[in-house]
């Protein structure tokens, strides 16, 4: 019968919290044991006798998946890649852009994605140069090549707000894309445009007459995004504001999570952030 970590810490550990497995209690520790696999001879006070035939019993609940916690980022991936799968690379370029060619053998789509490049197989996306993409950048091309899109941008820009069934994540683009965008360039506008232009950044149109900074991106050759910012004007007792617009056929192109994290993900470039 699998341990949980209520039996370890009654029937396995001393229930002492001495610390000297680096955890302040016993039940933090098994805790530790049974969702992270952490080694249960971390506890110098586990009877030596049994210890090899508990953990023998922890490894086979790990390698069956039980209680341990989930990466989040490998089931996402597994889900988006079956998404996909159904996909004819033929079909690709028409729909969201690219050209099709044969690299080393095999057929694949180049795509630009930001100032890069993603060759783009069956059941396979990775950076032209060869450097790793992260498991949630893969995901949200999976999602972008599994949604179905074929329309060309109408120049019609919307706000998160305006785009249907977005209501639940308007909080998370305000404290994860605006917010920390002001924080990064209130009163360095200068600075928001030179790393704009890094990434490939045109200016707006008239959809940004009236802000400080309107940059336009192409991430992908059928997801523009514009973006506005307003400076801090304390004097005014304005602060400053940021705000990111879409073209209104992007939910052709990206689920709601998709250009949530293609938000995100313009952020962190754009501010130098961390992947």
């Amino acid at each position: 019968m699998p341990l949980s970590v209520v039996d370890l810490y009654r029937n396995v550990l001393p229930r002492t919290n001495c610390g000297d497995c680096g955890y302040p209690t016993c039940l933090a520790f098994a805790s530790m044991v049974v969702s992270e696999k952490l080694p249960l001879r971390n506890c110098p006070y586990v009877d030596p006798e049994r210890l090899a035939e508990w953990q023998a019993e922890l490894d086979d609940q790990h390698a069956a998946g039980k209680w341990t916690k989930r990466d989040m980022a490998a089931d996402a991936l597994q889900w988006a890649r079956e998404r996909a799968a159904s996909m004819d690379l033929k079909d690709l370029p028409a729909r969201i852009g690219g050209q099709l060619t044969e690299v080393d053998g095999k057929a694949t789509l180049i795509l630009p994605y930001f100032m890069e490049t993603l060759h783009i197989r069956t059941g396979e996306v990775a950076k032209a140069s060869g450097e790793p993409l992260n498991r949630w950048e893969q995901v949200f091309i999976y999602n972008h090549l599994a949604q179905g899109g074929r329309r060309e941008p109408t120049g019609n820009w919307k706000g998160l707000v305006e785009i249907p069934n977005t209501v639940s994540k308007i909080k998370s683009m305000r404290d994860h894309v605006e917010t920390p965008l002001i924080e990064c360039f209130r009163g360095n506008i200068a600075g928001l445009k030179t790393a704009g232009q890094a990434l490939g950044a045109t200016a707006a149109g008239e959809e940004g007459a009236s802000a400080d900074a309107a940059l336009r991106f192409t991430p992908l050759p059928r997801i523009p995004v514009v973006l506005l910012f307003w400076d801090a004007a304390p004097q005014e007792g304005y602060d400053a504001e940021a705000k990111l617009l879409f073209d209104e056929t992007i939910v052709d192109h990206l689920d709601i999570e998709s250009i949530l994290f293609l938000s995100e993900r313009l952020r962190q470039l754009l501010c130098g952030d961390s992947e």
